[in-house]
C-alpha cells in the first residue's frame, strides 16, 4: 500500500445499483474513471454517499476486489470501513489494504450514543491491532449529524501516540471550519480534509489537504478548478462558483439528488436505484433541482430538462 500522502479533490463516490438493489460493478468502475478524468484526485467509496450503511458487508467486499480486479488506482482510494462492529470494520478494513488501498475513512462506531473517549479509543485500537502488519493508513470520520458520536483532539492525540504513523488524518463533515482548523493546528501534518467544497478553499488555506465530498459527484470541476487558483494564490471566484453549485443541490436530499443528475446525463435510469429507507425525488423536485443548476458552468445540459 503507497505511503504518499493523499489530497485534493475527492468524491464520497455514490454506489449505483441493479435492479434489486446490489452494487452495479460495471457502473461503479466506469463512474470511478469518469471523476478520476474529469476533476477528481481521488475517490471515497463506501460512505454515506455510497449508501454503505445500508449495503451488505459481503457486496462491500466484493465491490472493493473487483475494484482491484478491474485495475482502478487503488492507491487513490480512501475506502469507507467504518461499522458498528469491530470484526466487520477489520473485515472491511483488510480487504481494502489488500486490494492496495491508499487510505481507510472509519467511522467511529455508532449505535450506542455518547460513548466514553475510552471506549472510542479502544474501538480504534482494536482496529489498529488487527490491521496494523498491513501498515494502514487510517483517516478518522467526524460526521456527528450522523453517527450522534463526535471525534475530539484529545482522541487523535491519544490514537497518534499509541499508533504512530496510522492515524494520519480526518474526514471533517460536521460543516464547522472552525473545527476543523482545531486539528490542523494540533497535528502538524495531519491529512484534515472537509466533507465540503463549499469548505474547500478555507481549507487549503489553513495547511488542510482538500476535500472530499458528496456533491463532486458531479461538481468536481468546479472543485478542482479552486485548486488550480489556490496554487496561484487566488481562488475566491472559482470557490464561489463551487459554493453556488453546493447549495443548489443541498437543496434536496443528496443522494437521490445526484443519481437523479447522473441518470440525466448517463441516459441511464438505472442511476435512480436508491436503497431504503431512502427514495427517489419526484418528477416536480427533478425538475426544481435542474432549474437551479442549468445555468451554472457545466450543468448547461440540464436546461432543457428544466423547462
Amino acid at each position: 500500500m503507497s505511503s504518499v500522502p493523499l489530497a485534493g479533490v475527492y468524491a464520497a463516490i455514490l454506489t449505483p445499483l441493479t435492479a434489486d438493489l446490489r452494487p452495479d460493478l460495471g457502473r461503479f468502475v466506469d463512474h470511478c474513471k469518469n471523476l478520476l478524468k474529469t476533476g477528481c484526485d481521488g475517490i471515497a467509496p463506501l460512505g454515506t454517499t455510497g449508501e454503505a450503511n445500508s449495503i451488505a458487508l459481503t457486496d462491500r467486499i466484493a465491490l472493493i476486489e473487483a475494484s482491484a480486479k478491474v485495475g482502478l488506482p487503488m492507491q487513490r482510494m480512501i475506502v469507507g470501513t467504518g461499522t458498528p462492529a469491530l470484526h466487520d470494520t477489520v473485515a472491511l478494513s483488510r480487504a481494502a489494504l489488500e486490494a492496495g488501498a491508499g487510505g481507510l475513512l472509519v467511522l467511529p462506531p455508532f449505535y450506542y450514543k455518547q460513548p466514553s473517549e475510552d471506549g472510542l479509543f479502544a474501538a480504534y485500537a482494536g482496529l489498529a491491532e488487527r490491521v496494523g502488519t498491513l501498515n494502514p493508513r487510517i483517516y478518522l470520520y467526524h460526521f456527528p449529524q450522523m453517527s450522534s458520536v463526535a471525534i475530539t483532539v484529545n482522541l487523535v492525540a491519544r490514537l497518534r501516540d499509541a499508533f504512530p504513523g496510522m492515524f494520519v488524518g480526518m474526514k471533517d463533515s460536521s460543516g464547522d471550519f472552525a473545527n476543523t482548523k482545531t486539528f490542523i493546528e494540533a497535528f502538524p501534518g495531519f491529512e484534515a480534509f472537509s466533507g465540503s467544497e463549499e469548505l474547500l478553499l478555507d481549507n487549503l488555506r489553513a495547511g488542510g489537504v482538500g476535500c472530499i465530498s458528496a456533491t463532486t459527484n458531479v461538481t468536481q470541476h468546479l472543485a478542482q478548478q479552486v485548486v488550480k487558483d489556490w496554487r496561484k494564490g487566488a481562488g475566491d471566484s472559482a470557490q464561489q462558483a463551487a459554493t453556488a453549485a453546493r447549495h443548489a443541490i443541498a437543496r434536496f436530499a443528496a443522494i437521490p439528488a445526484l443519481k437523479a443528475i447522473m441518470a440525466k446525463r448517463s441516459g441511464d435510469t438505472a442511476w435512480l436505484n436508491v436503497l431504503p429507507p431512502m427514495r427517489p425525488l419526484s418528477p416536480a423536485q427533478v425538475a426544481d433541482l435542474f432549474a437551479g443548476l442549468a445555468s451554472m458552468s457545466g450543468f448547461t445540459d440540464l436546461r432543457a430538462a428544466a423547462e
